[in-house]
């Protein structure tokens, strides 16, 4: 079956995003119900976005405008010609183009797979060697690409689509296991409703039978620097952009290739903590060893015992928000302080009571690894058969 060449605005409308403030100088635009999908939120997608760091209210739906679910979005600054399919209504800035497809011509999924196949590398030419990347819509659209007809774009995107649905859905339930424990944790370690609770004194601050213990005598700071040239082929590497927000799972992880600069090496199980202001909500286990940015602090248990309980204490928003506020300032990107970081409080349970956390929350992180890798296969062999079939070599 015969491929046209098309542009972008022959098979559906595309508009720029608008936001006309910033947080910082508008903040009464900020805060309500209306998801507002930012370049980050587009590029840590897969198939679909749906999670958003920022909302707008009533006064920046006015200034802004609802896309639809099912538009296509495409960023235009910071990270260049990432894309994401909303799923649901939200807006988005001007640095995201909006497509929605006429049906008649395109299939919105078929379309985010040409960017993932083609357009973004035809994209990064237009913006490679400029001071600041950015790509604007004129020069999208002089981009020209082949597509087959509409049904064959349905058949082709499903195909690829069934790999990103199993993607997605290991990515819900990686969701809900990390949910599990960090409740578990906040039931038994915050408010002490632990097994036995209602028979048990509380005695400077902790039950009968706990020990008071700071974070210091549970783990410590692990600094093993590597030099890029020492590195193994296709060793891992993490940096701040692969950490996701709020999980405890380090599911995503470049190769050494793009290390430039010494690094701080992992190992499996250790535990690393974004320590610039802004990401302090970045920390997850690691599932592989490798090496990580060195604005990650990498903690080692102090015992393998210890394992769940210093992970969800160092994932907790309570330490999250206290080393926060302990953050050495007079910079432009404060940073932690694991001198400070190792004073928080840690109440250490008897050996029955710990050792029935750790069943329970290591046999969460034996299924999140799991997921995790299985994701890494799925999405492998989705790029393999993207290529295929995106240059002809296969028919859908």
């Amino acid at each position: 079956m015969s491929w046209r060449l098309q542009r972008l605005d022959r098979l559906g409308f595309l508009s720029r995003g608008r936001s006309r403030h910033r947080p910082r100088d508008a903040a009464h635009l900020y805060g309500g119900p209306y998801p507002f999908i930012q370049t980050g939120d587009v590029k840590r997608a897969n198939l679909y976005v749906r999670d958003y760091q920022q909302t707008y209210s009533e006064a920046g739906l006015q200034q802004s405008r609802l896309w639809p679910s099912g538009t296509l979005c495409i960023t235009i600054a910071a990270n260049i010609a990432d894309t994401a399919i909303l799923g649901i209504d939200a807006c988005f800035p001007d640095s995201v183009i909006g497509f929605i497809a006429d049906e008649t011509k395109a299939d919105t999924r078929f379309v985010k797979y040409l960017f993932d196949a083609t357009i973004q590398r035809q994209v990064k030419q237009f913006t490679q060697g400029a001071a600041q990347d950015n790509l604007s819509q004129e020069k999208l659209l002089s981009i020209v690409f082949s597509v087959p007809d509409v049904n064959e774009q349905k058949r082709i995107a499903s195909i690829l689509s069934a790999y990103d649905d199993l993607i997605e859905n290991n990515r819900r339930r990686i969701h809900l296991l990390e949910q599990a424990a960090r409740l578990l944790y906040k039931e038994w370690f915050v408010h002490l409703r632990f097994p036995g609770h209602e028979h048990a004194k509380i005695i400077n601050g902790v039950p009968e039978g706990w020990e008071r213990k700071v974070l210091g005598d549970v783990c410590f700071e692990v600094r093993e620097t590597v030099s890029p040239n020492s590195l193994e082929p296709n060793t891992p590497y993490i940096g701040l952009e692969h950490m996701p927000r709020r999980s405890i799972t380090l599911c995503e992880w470049g190769q050494a290739e793009q290390v430039t600069s010494s690094k701080h090496r992992f190992r499996e199980g250790e535990i690393l903590f974004s320590k610039i202001r802004p990401y302090f909500h970045k920390v997850g286990i690691a599932l592989t060893d490798g090496v990580a940015s060195s604005d990650a602090i990498i903690i080692r248990p102090a015992d393998p015992n210890l394992l769940a309980l210093v992970l969800m204490t160092t994932s907790s928003d309570g330490f999250v928000a206290v080393t926060a506020q302990q953050m050495k300032e007079g910079s432009k990107m404060p940073r932690a302080d694991w001198k400070q970081m190792q004073q928080y409080p840690v109440p250490l349970p008897p050996d029955g009571l710990l050792g029935t956390f750790n069943d329970f929350v290591d046999h969460i992180l034996d299924h999140l690894k799991t997921l995790a890798f299985a994701n890494k296969r799925l999405s492998a062999a989705r790029d393999l058969l993207l290529s295929r079939l995106m240059n002809g070599e296969i028919a859908a």
